[in-house]
């Protein structure tokens, strides 16, 4: 079952000075935490699509607020104004909020999501631990997208991140080696593993000339591989209809172009030599460029109507 605040091995409790909570603490049986917070890498979208997905899945409604004045510059975020011929109405603040809703098999999920914290990195990762922690979190996955030199006619391969080997030794995804700045989903993967709670990010590889629209089949690729690690069975909604959608308009465009043609089937032999090899080899740099086809994508989406 969820635990309380003092759970032997858990934290003595949250630190309630840094969220706001809309209701009683809820008893919960050993939730999964999905984490998404705007603000660092995420092509095409699609790990917030992903999540957006979750949530209409399981039904969440917000239970904590995190503290805007203590974790967000306004000045960077500014609240909206929503104005009615000259009336302020109201001001609608960005915020960070935890939620709890539940799978459609009956498995309890908690759902962290908003804009990155703009300060007091380690002191929200703490509380947000704190928090996930003491409502008997089990598991928590973060989500995430990045451009790569991969062809729209594959499924997106997933990547892994967490702090602890025995973890990623258990999930089959790609495992990377590579320095570069951190968002603040690794920082709670290095926060719950220290309170000993299993973390992990999971990364979907959008084609680099995607990068710039929506890309509904990575965001598929993020719940599959959510599935796979967690058990949580969550409803795709459109994502499945949509994804077949850019394929096919997507695959119409390429059809007419030979360059272009030249560019995924180079694309497609590097995917599969990985699959059989697990060694990357890049297309040849004189194929046409990212930019340039990515252009033609969203000129000939857009001429659709998409």
């Amino acid at each position: 079952m969820g635990g309380d605040a003092g759970t032997p091995g858990g934290p003595a409790g949250p630190d309630e000075r840094w969220f706001t909570l809309h209701e009683t603490l809820p008893v919960l049986d050993a939730p999964v935490l999905v984490v998404h917070l705007s603000g660092w890498i995420d092509a095409s979208g699609a790990a917030a699509a992903a999540l957006d997905a979750v949530e209409r899945s399981c039904a969440t409604r917000v239970l904590a607020t995190f503290d805007g004045d203590a974790f967000i510059d306004y000045r960077a975020r500014r609240p909206t104004m929503e104005l009615r011929e000259g009336v302020n109405e109201r001001l609608v603040w960005p915020e960070i909020e935890l939620k709890v809703g539940r799978t459609p098999s009956g498995s309890d999920l908690l759902v962290l999501s908003g804009p990155e914290p703009d300060a007091a990195w380690r002191r929200f990762a703490d509380v947000a631990t704190d928090l996930a922690i003491t409502l008997g979190t089990r598991l928590a996955v973060m989500l995430g997208a990045y451009p790569f030199a991969a062809p729209h006619t594959r499924t997106p391969r997933l990547s892994s991140s967490s702090p602890s080997a025995d973890l990623i030794a258990t999930v089959p995804f790609t495992k990377n080696s590579v320095d570069v700045p951190a968002g603040m989903g690794a920082v709670l993967e290095h926060a719950f593993v220290a309170k000993g709670v299993p973390a992990l990010g999971i990364w979907a590889q959008v084609p680099h000339y995607l990068g710039t629209m929506t890309h509904p089949a990575a965001s598929l690729a993020l719940l599959d591989g959510l599935r796979r690690v967690s058990g949580l069975d969550v409803e795709a909604g459109d994502l499945v209809d949509e994804a077949e959608a850019q394929r096919r308009r997507v695959d119409q465009l390429v059809s007419g172009n030979a360059e272009h043609r030249t560019m995924i089937d180079q694309l497609e032999a590097a995917y599969d030599a990985v699959e059989e090899t697990g060694v990357v080899e890049l297309p040849a740099a004189d194929l046409p460029s990212a930019d340039e086809l990515a252009a033609e994508v969203e000129r000939f989406l857009r001429d659709q109507g998409d």
